[in-house]
């Protein structure tokens, strides 16, 4: 039991792995449509490639969207609007007639007969109306419905009255004296119910048939070389749809699942070992591994969710974030990988997988050509831009190949790829703050903060460490410099060179380049204990660091800047004193590790250059060249940079620029007269 729980503990790393492995298989498969995938590639208007297609089970021809859209037009259109009839408006118009009648007629001297004559004309003129209806509001339809209790009839609608008509009909049938009055008594009997009008429309809507023909098993449905066009479209996206959606029982369900595990799993595991072979130090951090997979999952879910919402709305899935962030924290290579592998696995889930394959995979690459220095606002608004432009230019040459017409693009999904680059240039910002607080990550961001030299550490450092701020300065403008010249990360660099030295604020006075007063207090000490306070500025620059929140990136900088180098001039002193056989180079060795990326690599050379530049006399053009091939090809000969991604070719080029700006810094100005 024992051997076991040593055994997981020595192998803790590799089990997180491979369950994080697991875990990221088992959520992306998950959120795949449950039913089988139909292989073949089905493009309006391109021929049929593939052999002569047969119908594989029995299934019906399914109308197309436009088809559907025009039949429920023409059924809500067919439906008469309905009219309640309501009584009480006749009893209460005859009410209100009566009991104003005799002061609507008050200013006349009319007699009995006569006022008899008026009551009567006017009760008929109110029957008349309210027995054919007058309707409450206007109509196009020739025939409405009227509903009285539970009886329905129709009746066409130029039978029946409207306002314009009783006004007419209350004009030549009313006697003057009672023609106001009427009008003004006179309501409408049949008023419009939106809610039986809209119960009708939907029993309407429901009994609409979505297929239009029944295609029988072993039906030849399209012939190899045949275009895709008119009936064959739809045949073949009726079966698309049916093979998805079709029952195929549980034991054919678990191998659909299965072969989606094995092809996710394949894709995961090509990361898994690209990570590895060229960013092992990513490999090796469970943190960033997680993070990895986690904006997979992410960007996945967040496209099946809009897929599900609706299907035209993959044009709006923001992919392009995945590269935009991937590049920010690590670099464009595996940027473009992890793109390449997450939009492969949405190949699963999205509808015309190849032009979505195709549009996201050129968008993936504007993303990694164009986006850079992330900490100018401008460079992501435009390189957005760029990708949206993209964007709209594939999506039109698509819809050219597939219709032959420009004017059938949908300028919705134009609308929704505008909105795709909108949504890049918001959530990038967003999640890679989030990422920064969650992950312990840093971007370029990050880092034009941290290059501030008001802020808190590198103030403290210029206070009680002069020289050494002076000589941190120096030596971030060679290396930013040098950065820029091998396609380094000059930010990151610069940043690194600013704090590799803030170990030295701890015994500021022990350092040459801070002893003002040219008292050395090394002379009150051995030449061992000498080398372990020099040695020592590493490992308190470390802690230092770590208790300011210093990103992990920044101290590797701190940490590998003297490798495994030797304090060479306390050795040597040693060596005299106690001969050489009787020291230990251990003792007076830095702990490493060497430098591991060209950043750090570059920082230990334009380090080493710096200081040493100022142990020269009489600086020249040939003495700078000489010093600066001789410390670069000793930090070689000891193999300081074995571990980092530096070529030779690069190594050149960083020594002709450390020459050329050391020349700058030591170019004496010609010393004018009076």
């Amino acid at each position: 039991m024992k051997d076991l729980i040593n055994k997981l503990f020595k192998n803790h790393a590799f089990i997180y792995r491979f369950l994080l492995y697991i875990t990221a298989v088992a959520v992306l498969v998950n959120l795949f449509p449950k039913g089988s995938k139909f292989t073949y590639d089905i493009q309006q208007g391109k021929p049929w490639l593939y052999n002569n297609y047969y119908a594989p089970f029995d299934f019906t021809l399914e109308k197309t969207p436009e088809e559907i859209a025009l039949e429920k037009k023409e059924i809500l259109n067919a439906i008469p609007p309905i009219y309640v009839l309501d009584k009480t408006v006749a009893e209460k118009a005859n009410t209100q007639f009566l009991s104003h009648f005799d002061s609507a007629i008050s200013e006349y001297n009319f007699d009995k007969a006569t006022k008899d004559s008026l009551r009567k004309n006017g009760l008929a003129i109110i029957n008349s109306i309210y027995k054919i209806g007058f309707l409450d509001s206007k109509t196009k339809a020739a025939t409405i419905t009227i509903r009285d209790s539970l009886l329905a009839k129709g009746k066409k609608k130029d039978n029946l009255f409207d306002a314009k008509k009783v006004l007419k009909f209350v004009h030549n049938k009313a006697v003057t004296p009672i023609e106001s009055l009427l009008l003004k008594l006179l309501k409408p009997n049949l008023k419009n119910d939106k809610s039986l009008n809209q119960i009708a429309k939907n029993d309407a809507i429901k009994q609409i048939a979505y297929a239009k023909a029944l295609i029988n098993k072993g039906t030849l449905i399209i012939q190899k070389g045949q275009l895709q066009s008119g009936d064959k479209y739809s045949l073949l996206q009726s079966i698309k749809k049916n093979y998805q959606s079709r029952n195929w029982g549980s034991s054919k369900r678990y191998w659909i699942m299965a072969g989606y595990i094995i092809l996710v799993g394949l894709a995961l595991l090509m990361l898994l070992l690209f990570v590895r072979k060229y960013r092992l130090d990513i490999f090796k951090d469970n943190t960033q591994m997680f993070f990895l997979f986690f904006n997979i999952i992410f960007i996945v879910a967040l496209t099946s969710y809009f897929v599900q919402l609706d299907v035209n709305l993959v044009y709006l899935a923001p992919l392009a974030i995945v590269p935009i962030i991937i590049k920010a924290f690590f670099d464009a290579r595996l940027g473009l990988f992890t793109h390449v592998i997450t939009v492969l696995i949405l190949g699963f889930i999205v509808p015309n997988p190849f032009e979505f394959i195709f549009l996201q995979l050129i968008a993936g690459m504007i993303t990694i050509l164009t986006v850079s220095e992330l900490y100018k606002r401008a460079n992501l608004f435009i390189s957005v831009g760029q990708i949206a432009l993209v964007y709209l230019i594939s999506y039109t040459a698509f819809r050219l190949i597939q219709n032959g017409d420009i004017s059938q693009i949908k300028f919705t999904h134009l609308g929704y790829l505008l909105g795709n680059g909108i949504l890049v240039w918001l959530l990038s910002q967003l999640l890679i703050y989030v990422y920064e607080k969650s992950f312990g990550l840093v971007s370029d961001i990050s880092l034009l903060e941290l290059s501030n030299t008001s802020s808190p550490l590198l103030k403290t450092l210029a206070d009680k460490a002069p020289g050494t701020f002076h000589h941190s300065l120096q030596v971030a403008n060679l290396a930013e410099a040098v950065a820029n010249e091998i396609g380094a990360n000059a930010m990151l660099t610069r940043v690194g060179a600013l704090y590799h030295d803030i170990g030295k604020i701890q015994q500021p006075t022990f350092f040459t380049e801070n002893q003002m007063t040219g008292v050395n207090k090394h002379n009150e000490l051995t030449p061992k204990e000498s080398a372990r306070i020099i040695i020592n500025h590493v490992i308190d620059g470390i802690q230092l660091a770590k208790s300011h929140n210093l990103p992990d990136r920044i101290i590797d900088f701190i940490r590998t800047h003297h490798g495994t180098t030797s304090v060479y001039y306390f050795y040597k002193k040693e060596c005299e004193l106690l001969g050489e056989e009787n020291v230990a180079v251990a003792d007076f060795q830095y702990p490493g590790p060497k430098p591991f990326s060209k950043e750090t690599a570059i920082l230990m050379m334009c380090d080493s250059v710096e200081a040493a530049s100022k142990s020269l006399k009489e600086p020249t053009s040939n003495s700078i060249a000489a010093f600066v091939e001789k410390i670069i090809d000793l930090q070689m000969a000891n193999g300081q940079f074995l571990n980092a991604n530096v070529t030779f070719k690069e190594i050149e080029s960083i020594k002709e620029v450390l020459k050329k700006k050391l020349n700058n810094i030591y170019h004496l100005r010609i010393e004018y007269p009076d």
